[in-house]
């Protein structure tokens, strides 16, 4: 890490991506594409219904293959100009690193990924491509999605609050900070540390506090202003 430049952390979740088309996590009542949650994104729902958990994963990653990064990703992207940076997401899209990011720590997975239900750590990367019933790995064992599931750790949590412990600025986009453990990821942010906090929902209890700049727009619209900002100041120290 370059100790001449600030590092900046970026926290990002479904709003960042809902810009570009791709659905958030939860619409309409908690039902997501006519889907239960827990039907598609737990792992009751995966070892109840397999071929229904494959087939809705399927259409999401042929669906995320057609959408492009909007302005929010690109703005993050280019903050890599004047500072080191980080972006978190708890997006399972790859809109970051097509913007350009260069360091994306994925909190809840990879939608282009496929992993063996046996072995964990056995992860291919398939693009835009299906994954059916019978789709194994070299072991045998069942390939799903890298998709971190309801019921399941969310293995890069520790990293992320390890990045976040070491922020000069961290930046919040697109999420309203109420979905754990992600949300508590604020928490790690040290004394002295610029928080800024893009969304249109703000919640009552983060309006009022001191250390977050809140800036209700949507992630299409404030990311790119702040960014602007940020750069400037930063070529005038």
């Amino acid at each position: 890490m370059n100790k001449n430049k600030k590092h900046i952390v970026v926290l990002t979740g479904a709003g960042v991506s809902a810009e570009s088309g791709i659905s958030t996590f939860r619409d309409s009542g908690g039902l997501w594409e006519g889907h239960d949650v827990m039907e598609v994104a737990s792992v009751e729902g995966w070892y109840s219904n397999k071929e229904l958990v494959l087939d809705f994963y399927n259409k999401r990653r042929k669906q995320a293959a057609t959408v492009k990064p909007n302005p929010a990703h690109i703005a993050l992207a280019e903050l890599e100009q004047e500072f080191e940076v980080d972006v978190i997401t708890q997006n399972v899209d790859d809109l970051h690193e097509q913007a350009g990011s260069t360091r994306v720590l994925h909190l809840h997975g990879k939608l282009r990924e496929a992993r063996s239900e046996k072995n964990p750590d056995y992860i291919i990367d398939i693009g835009d491509k299906p994954i059916h019933l019978g789709d194994v790995c070299p072991k045998g064992g069942q390939l799903r999605p890298n998709i971190v599931w309801f019921g399941e750790m969310v293995p890069n949590i520790e990293p992320a609050t390890e990045l976040v412990s070491k922020a000069d600025i961290l930046l919040i986009v697109g999420t309203s900070l109420v979905v754990y453990p992600a949300a508590g990821l604020v928490n790690y942010a040290p004394p002295g540390c610029d928080i800024y906090l893009i969304d249109p929902s703000i919640p009552d209890a983060v309006l009022g506090h001191p250390s977050i700049t809140c800036i209700a727009e949507k992630a299409g619209a404030g990311t790119p202003k702040l960014v602007s900002k940020l750069i400037k100041d930063q070529k005038h120290v």
